[in-house]
């Protein structure tokens, strides 16, 4: 019930993802950015608990191939899932469960995945594909959001989005951009709104993280930015 764009981006050495999906409050529950290592999510009969054990798997520095048999050995029921695994060198590990609900599939590209299950058809994840790919150059946040777009403006799913989750994480260490709409009728566009709004601020939180002497408070900084 979801579709989900996962990437790294090595010139920027951001990190993220964006999803959509029926149901809401998806930001929680699926997917993750995993410090130092890369991302994981466990979505179409998502399980909570298998997204932590592979979180754990590739702290312990197991590849993505290793973390996805570890977790068919571990899961009763990893058929129902739809597993996509990437570390920060560009291995991967991509599985949908025989049992997941059509359709169902994913796309492996350059530093990215692309996936989704209870989707319209194929058209979904290949636009996705495209629109990320078309926009190589821009900011890691933007060419998430905008693949998303593009694969609910390429059908999205049957019963229609309710929630949507962006996160990106800057140079593997911390969050820049965390933003979730967990109920909607319009998440994706909801999340534009949201992401343009708070673009001018990622500097400003950015510089207060990493040198908080450097910044204004803000409020001044705000009425600065107008």
């Amino acid at each position: 019930m979801t579709f989900t764009v996962l990437a790294h981006c090595r010139d920027t050495q951001k990190i993220g993802f964006c999803q959509a999906t029926s149901t809401p409050a998806v930001g929680w529950r699926c997917t993750d950015v995993v410090l130092g290592c890369g991302l994981v999510t466990v979505q179409a009969h998502g399980d909570y608990r298998q997204l932590q054990l592979a979180k754990r798997l590739m702290e312990f520095g197991h590849s993505p191939a290793k973390v996805m048999k570890d977790l068919s050995e571990d899961d009763k029921h990893f058929d129902f899932r739809q597993i996509a695994i990437m570390d920060l060198n560009g291995n991967s590990a991509v599985n949908t469960g025989s049992r997941a609900r059509p359709w169902a599939g994913e796309i492996v590209g350059d530093n990215y995945i692309v996936t989704g299950n209870v989707l319209v058809g194929d058209r979904v994840i290949r636009a996705m594909s495209k629109a990320f790919e078309s926009t190589a150059g821009q900011e890691l946040e933007e060419r998430l959001l905008q693949a998303v777009e593009a694969g609910r403006d390429a059908g999205g799913q049957e019963e229609g989005q309710t929630s949507c989750a962006l996160t990106v994480y800057e140079k593997h260490t911390f969050p820049i951009v965390n933003l979730r709409v967990d109920v909607a009728l319009e998440p994706i566009s909801e999340m534009r709104k949201i992401l343009d709004w708070y673009k001018p601020l990622i500097p400003y939180y950015v510089s207060r993280t990493l040198d908080p002497t450097s910044v204004a408070p803000k409020k001044a900084t705000l009425e600065r930015m107008g």
